[in-house]
């Protein structure tokens, strides 16, 4: 009988606390880089991060932190910038999609160095001298030049023209 009230008042504060979860909902602001409708080109810029960018009056890139995001207006650190101002943001170190590069990159650059560190230890171990069979050798430079190909292959600026287009967006619970 006592495990009974004790599994009741359970249940019964569990579901409390489910009920007053969206109390504990709180409003995020954040800028949203829109290449397209895919969720996945989408990059998201939160108050605090760093942003990269070069607008109009600018003609380079400055990095500088977000204070905060109203309807019309950008605040940062040591400017306050409308959407419509900035031409391009530097996107290298905050696309998803170039971690997903630079993994594909390491792994056809490390697959080509192991092919060749294994086939010279094998030919030295079995033959006490070094060589590399030409099979071998065409392979693991074909992974060695595909890595060195792709290492310019980055998204590395969102330009804002065109179908690219910077919004700001409030969520807020009042």
């Amino acid at each position: 009988m006592f495990l009974f009230r004790v599994m009741k008042n359970l249940v019964v504060i569990f579901l409390l606390f489910i009920a007053s979860l969206p109390s504990f909902a709180q409003g995020t602001d954040f800028i949203i880089l829109k290449r397209g409708t895919k969720q996945k080109s989408q990059i998201r810029y939160y108050p605090g991060e760093e942003i990269t960018y070069k607008s109009t009056k600018i003609d380079y890139f400055v990095t500088d932190v977000i204070q905060s995001i109203d309807q019309n207006y950008i605040y940062l650190r040591e400017n306050i910038l409308s959407p419509e101002s900035i031409t391009e943001i530097d996107i290298r170190n905050k696309d998803r999609r170039n971690s997903t590069l630079r993994a594909l990159n390491v792994l056809t650059l490390s697959a080509g160095i192991i092919l060749l560190g294994a086939e010279s230890i094998n030919s030295i171990y079995h033959s006490n001298e070094f060589s590399i069979d030409s099979g071998v050798g065409l392979a693991s430079g074909i992974l060695l030049g595909a890595g060195v190909a792709m290492l310019p292959i980055r998204y590395k600026t969102f330009k804002n023209s065109g179908r690219n287009k910077i919004q700001l967006i409030q969520m807020r619970m009042d």
